[in-house]
């Protein structure tokens, strides 16, 4: 009768085992199914300068998040972008008693990263337009190239950008898909260089890529 008892509670600890490792699968299956990733390529336009103000392509950003109910996400995000502008000679003041007269080649790196939020109006469907946030700081890279000499400065500041955009799944059933995005963004970083003061960033932009 002993050695029948423990077969039995040997069986009932195994279906309790094979029970909780479905369980937990399951649960895993479903954080899995509502995480997504974004990478994307992204255009950038500078506002309110005139230093390295030339539009560019020269940028990615990466993001990852989590869908904390249908329509509502949390997650992640690190980008990059530079622009770059040239500047025929001209003669700049330096001091009271001295001037300089070069062309020059100014360069803009922007790295912002942090958090993000997103709302998505439609769960599910080929095209599911949504509204976000990001949140963060930014590091930057001002500087101004003179012949073999450069002026730089890397400022750190707060960095805010509000976006919206779509994500548009050729197969709705299926994660993988193509990520489109407008945004603007203002960082309140400062510089001081050869040609004067940078009072904080503004840019604008569109991002392409693909989401899975």
């Amino acid at each position: 009768m002993k050695t029948m008892n423990r077969i039995l509670k040997l069986k009932y600890a195994l279906v309790a085992l094979l029970a909780l490792s479905f369980t937990t699968k399951s649960q895993a299956q479903n954080v899995i199914d509502d995480m997504y990733f974004n990478i994307d390529w992204q255009m950038n336009a500078p506002l309110n300068t005139d230093f390295a103000n030339k539009i560019s392509g020269w940028g990615m950003n990466f993001e990852a998040g989590y869908y904390l109910t249908p329509h509502w996400s949390l997650g992640a995000f690190l980008s990059f972008h530079t622009n770059h502008k040239y500047v025929p000679r001209q003669t700049y003041p330096i001091s009271p008693t001295a001037s300089l007269t070069t062309d020059q080649q100014q360069s803009a790196y922007r790295l912002p990263f942090g958090l993000m939020a997103s709302y998505r109006f439609i769960e599910t469907g080929y095209v599911r337009p949504y509204i976000g946030a990001k949140l963060g700081a930014m590091y930057a890279r001002n500087t101004t190239y003179v012949n073999s000499t450069g002026w730089y400065d890397n400022p750190w500041g707060f960095y805010v950008s509000p976006e919206i955009g779509l994500n548009i799944y050729p197969m709705p059933d299926k994660r993988f898909g193509f990520h489109v995005a407008g945004y603007y963004s203002y960082a309140t970083n400062d510089s001081q260089l050869l040609i004067g003061t940078l009072d904080g960033q503004q840019s604008v932009g569109f991002r392409v890529g693909v989401t899975f």
